[in-house]
C-alpha cells in the first residue's frame, strides 16, 4: 500500500495549481489531505475520478472555508469513520479514520497556535486528548497509521533556525516534548527512520520567499505503529509539489 498525506490549504486553490496532474505522474493508493476548506459538493472532483480513485470520506468543519480533511483510495476501505467523539475538535473536522485489513489509517489536522494563546491551549489540549483517544483505539486496532498536519517540527534537523524559533508556536518546548513521548509510546517517524539524517522540510510560510530559500518546518508526519515498523518499504516527501505552502509525504508499506 502507498500513502499520500498533504496539507492543501485548500483543495479547489491546488486543483487550480495542477493537483491532478502531478498526481496523474504518481503511482498512489490512498491519498489522505487536510486543509481542504470546502464541502464536496463545491469541489469537482472528476479528476480524481479519471485517476481511479474514490472519495470514500470527507469530514469539513462546522466554520465555512476553514480546516477539513479527506480521504481518497483506489482501494475500498472496510469501514470509514469520521471525528474522535470529542466535540470541540470534531467540529472543526480534524480526523478521519479508514480501515483497510489490518490497518487503521487515521488522516489528522492538528490545531495550530500560531494565531495566540487561545488557540494554543486548544492545541496542548488536543496533543493530551489525541494521544489517550488513539491510545484507546490502539487496544482495539494495534496496526495504527496516523498521517497528516501535526503543526510541531520535532527536532532540530526539522526546522530551518531552530535557535530564533525556540519560542515559536510549533517548536515550543512542551510541543516538542509531546513528540518524543509520541514516538517513544509505540510509534515510529516512517520518513526519519527511513531517513535518518536527511534535513528537508514539509512547509514553507508565503512570506519573505521562505520556500525559494528553503526556510521551512518539517510538521507533516506518517507515524507508523510499531508493529508495523518491520513493513515499513520507503518513505519520502515531494519538495517539487507545489500547490499549497506543505509538500506531501509518501509512505510505502507492506
Amino acid at each position: 500500500m502507498q500513502i499520500l498525506t498533504y496539507n492543501l490549504n485548500g483543495i479547489r486553490a491546488a486543483l487550480k495549481n495542477g493537483l491532478i496532474e502531478w498526481l496523474s505522474t504518481k503511482s498512489v493508493d490512498v491519498l489522505c489531505f487536510q486543509e481542504v476548506k470546502a464541502t464536496p459538493d463545491v469541489v469537482d472532483l472528476s479528476g480524481f475520478e479519471t485517476l481511479g480513485y474514490e472519495m470514500v470520506g470527507w469530514y469539513a468543519a462546522e466554520k465555512k472555508g476553514y480546516s477539513g480533511v479527506a480521504i481518497f483510495s483506489k482501494i475500498k476501505p472496510d469501514l470509514v469513520r469520521a471525528g474522535c467523539s470529542i466535540p470541540v475538535y470534531d467540529m472543526e473536522g480534524r480526523v478521519l479514520r479508514a480501515d483497510f485489513g489490518d490497518i487503521t489509517l487515521l488522516n489528522c489536522y492538528f490545531p495550530s497556535g500560531t494565531s495566540g494563546e487561545i488557540r494554543q491551549a486548544v492545541k496542548m489540549s488536543f496533543l493530551a486528548d489525541f494521544y489517550d483517544w488513539v491510545n484507546e483505539l490502539r487496544k482495539e486496532r494495534p496496526n495504527l497509521i496516523i498521517c497528516g498536519d501535526y503543526n510541531i517540527a520535532h527536532t532540530e534537523i526539522d526546522i530551518h533556525d531552530p535557535f530564533r524559533n525556540k519560542k515559536s508556536s510549533g517548536f515550543l518546548p512542551e510541543e516538542r516534548a509531546w513528540m518524543t513521548k509520541w514516538f517513544g509510546s509505540g510509534y515510529t517517524d516512517a520518513f526519519r527512520f527511513k531517513n535518518p539524517d536527511l534535513r528537508q522540510y514539509s512547509w514553507w510560510t508565503y512570506r519573505a520567499g521562505a520556500r525559494a530559500n528553503n526556510k521551512g518546518w518539517r510538521i507533516d508526519y506518517i507515524s507508523v505503529a510499531d508493529t508495523l515498523k518491520d513493513r515499513i518499504i520507503a518513505s519520502r516527501q515531494y519538495n517539487d509539489a507545489v500547490h499549497s505552502d506543505h509538500c506531501p509525504v509518501w509512505l510505502e508499506i507492506a
